[in-house]
């Protein structure tokens, strides 16, 4: 095959999907596959101030790398806590000193809680 050709279009939808994380194509995609949810998911939390001007972040961590299972769990505890807050790699991150209030709402939406 000639190395000076390369596929300017297609009709067919396989061949134009990009990976949402890396932009590559899916077939020449990198990323590592999202990691599957376990039955139980342990969740650790821990209370940090450094770094963010003295204000509190209660963290949600070592939980699985999924984004749409931590896009909605962190949903569902912002709503739970009324306060903001977002999901990274392995962590969800809210606004606050919630943990008191996590200790008793995780366990009845089916996590252990540890920390």
């Amino acid at each position: 095959m000639d190395s000076n050709r390369r596929l300017v279009y297609s009709t067919d939808p396989r061949e134009n999907q990009r990976c949402p994380r890396c932009q590559q194509l899916v077939a020449a995609c990198v990323c590592a596959p999202d990691e599957a949810v376990p039955a139980t998911v342990t969740v650790k939390l821990r209370l940090e101030k450094g770094g963010r001007g003295g204000k509190e972040v209660t963290v949600l961590y070592d939980l699985p790398r999924n984004p749409a299972f931590l896009k909605e769990l962190a949903g569902k505890l912002k709503r739970l806590c009324g306060t903001g807050g977002t999901a990274k790699d392995e962590a969800v991150e809210l606004q606050g000193d919630h943990r008191e209030r996590l200790r008793q709402a995780l366990p009845a939406l089916g996590y252990k809680v540890k920390g």
